[in-house]
């Protein structure tokens, strides 16, 4: 076996590599051979993920979208972990198969909890019952996560996800990645760098914004790379997506709800999501959409939604059976957005009745993906002091709403999930022993296999 290590380079293109100034841009060109992968429907974080890692499509394994409706509880419900919910065996089982001795290490990889692989480390907040959300993180065996906390200190979530990411989060996870190299000498390890991946939806490509970030991711890749390779640990270099730039939100719930078809109930003045008892709802997942319905409104939300402003494509059962990805889980219809567009999970018609969790960093209780949680609403007067005012508060141990977040779709400027994107937005793989210039997504599982186990 020749030990070998994956790194996801989240939103890494062939747009990207263009700048030859970049360290990856360089090592992507020297004697590595560097494959466009054809985007997975839907381009989003989990189901890639899973696509690559069991080599089947998600009408197989089940991971229809970063989240979905579950029709049992009646409940939206997003950013799951248990790897129980992934019902085809992964890469790691495959290969302890073939090899008894062969071990996998998992480093934030998406349903990384609860899995067969070796050795496994994920975010994995503490929510306590004062209201308090502390930064942490869930590891197998248990003591890893403690000694790399002591090691490294705690996982920086507040810098992984919301207004304050950076690239603090994924060196942490390079670090931690070492760490674990170190103590258990993985033959496979699974390494996920984030940081492209919402800078890129925050900011236009040219932006100095990004090019900063670019710069910055540059010089962690280099590092993490020449670590391995001092090794003779061979390095794959692969993405999810790619971002597209994006202007124009779809609120595709308003929509519904002004046809009679999405419910509401009122709470303390706000009004939440009554998906149980609405004839037809969206879950919002980027530029892709599941509409759940009522069978007997079929035909009509088909010829409603096929007149939206921004829709590409309507697919109902038998289309996303052609496409591989409809499942038990799906919608009645998965509703992709044309280029430039994508869709927000927002509901209520005035901001005014928006829910509490609207205007607050919370990733399980909205029904559908919130990018806007990157962004502070910076119209609050003396927005600085009112978040100082509530932290101190909160490290107090009172509950405090930590309401922040705008309510302003516009603010997004990069999406993905669709599939029909340029070759320069397309996500890469660059592995020394493929041959081939174009990959399915699910081929990507083999690329790795060899790369360990030779052809």
């Amino acid at each position: 076996m020749k030990q070998t290590v994956v790194i996801n380079v989240v939103g890494l293109t062939s747009k990207i590599l263009e700048n030859k100034e970049l360290f990856i841009s360089k090592w992507c060109t020297d004697n590595k051979k560097i494959a466009t992968i054809d985007p997975v429907l839907p381009a989003v974080t989990c189901s890639v993920q899973t696509t690559y890692i069991t080599g089947q499509w998600p009408s197989k394994h089940g991971i229809i979208g970063n989240g979905w409706y579950n029709k049992e509880q009646s409940e939206v419900q997003f950013w799951k972990q248990s790897n129980k919910l992934v019902q085809t065996s992964s890469l790691w089982d495959e290969a302890r198969n073939l090899n008894p001795k062969f071990t996998c290490a998992n480093l934030f990889w998406w349903y990384n909890m609860y899995s067969s692989a070796d050795y496994s480390v994920t975010p994995r907040p503490q929510y306590l019952a004062n209201g308090l959300k502390k930064p942490d993180c869930y590891s197998y065996p248990s003591e890893l996560r403690d000694e790399l906390q002591q090691e490294l200190g705690v996982f920086p979530l507040f810098d992984f996800w919301g207004p304050r990411t950076t690239i603090k989060s994924s060196k942490w996870i390079a670090e931690a990645s070492k760490y674990v190299q170190h103590k258990y000498n993985p033959t496979l390890q699974l390494i996920y760098l984030p940081h492209l991946d919402y800078c890129l939806q925050k900011y236009d490509y040219k932006s100095n914004e990004v090019q900063k970030d670019i710069q910055d991711l540059d010089k962690l890749l280099k590092d993490l790379i020449e670590f391995y390779e001092h090794k003779n640990i061979t390095p794959i270099i692969l993405s999810e997506y790619g971002i597209s730039s994006v202007s124009k939100p779809i609120h595709l719930n308003r929509i519904l709800r002004k046809q009679g078809l999405l419910n509401v109930r009122v709470e303390n003045d706000t009004e939440l999501l009554d998906a149980g008892a609405s004839k037809a709802f969206a879950v919002a997942d980027h530029q892709v959409v599941q509409v759940y319905c009522q069978p007997n409104l079929e035909k009509m939300l088909m010829s409603l939604l096929k007149e939206v402003k921004g829709v590409e494509e309507v697919l109902d059962k038998e289309a996303q059976i052609k496409r591989n990805i409809w499942h038990e889980r799906s919608g009645n219809f998965m509703v992709i957005a044309k280029k430039e567009y994508w869709f927000t999970y927002y509901y209520w018609l005035n901001d005014k009745r928006a829910p509490d969790f609207s205007r607050t960093v919370d990733i399980h209780k909205k029904p559908g993906y919130d990018p806007v949680e990157m962004f502070l609403d910076t119209q609050k007067k003396g927005l600085k002091l009112k978040i100082g005012v509530k932290l101190l508060l909160k490290k107090m141990g009172f509950r405090v709403l930590f309401n922040f977040i705008p309510l302003n779709s516009e603010l997004i400027k990069g999406s993905h999930g669709r599939t029909s994107v340029e070759v320069s937005e397309k996500p890469i793989i660059v592995a020394a022993g493929n041959n081939k210039k174009n990959v399915k997504a699910i081929e990507v599982k083999d690329i790795i296999l060899a790369s360990v186990f030779g052809d």
